[in-house]
């Protein structure tokens, strides 16, 4: 049963500093980055256990992450106040154009990150931005002013 204990309070542990870490991190992990992911994953493994090498050992820790994921995953589906603290909620960087500079310093994004991400969807000029946002998986979507075409009044009647 302390296998359990362990597992959860590392399990809690991690979803903490992945929340602390922030979207644009974990968006743009770097292969070495990735590695150290794994290296901690080993390390924990170890405290997790008390180095009990055993199969009921591993069962157990991994047996427990599974639940408490299937757990935050069905708390974030049903009850929906719950999911900005679960998954993180989107936010605006861009705004008709202008950088949203207190947002983006929140969430330690810079300007040449942005740009990038811009022109990987083809966008060459932040005027053309209507609404960019970091979403919670560290993705950005970018709606340009020429995407919005409102429908015509005599359509928008019927």
């Amino acid at each position: 049963m302390d296998i359990v204990f362990r597992a959860a309070f590392i399990y809690f542990f991690l979803w903490a500093i992945t929340r602390i870490i922030g979207k644009r991190e974990l968006g743009s992990m770097s292969a070495f980055e990735l590695v150290l992911l794994v290296t901690m994953g080993d390390l924990i493994q170890q405290g997790t256990t008390q180095e009990d090498f055993s199969v009921t050992g591993a069962m157990l820790a991994v047996g427990t992450f599974a639940s408490l994921m299937v757990l935050f995953s069905w708390l974030s589906f049903r009850f929906r106040r719950t999911r900005a603290v679960i998954e993180g909620m989107p936010v605006v960087v861009v705004e008709d154009g202008t950088l949203c500079k207190d947002v983006m310093h929140y969430e330690r994004v810079d300007r040449t990150e942005l740009l990038e991400a811009m022109r990987e969807q083809g966008i060459d000029d932040i005027a053309k931005i209507r609404v960019g946002v970091l979403e919670p998986n560290g993705k950005y979507s970018f709606f340009t002013a020429e995407e919005y075409q409102p429908a015509p009044e005599n359509e928008a009647a019927s």
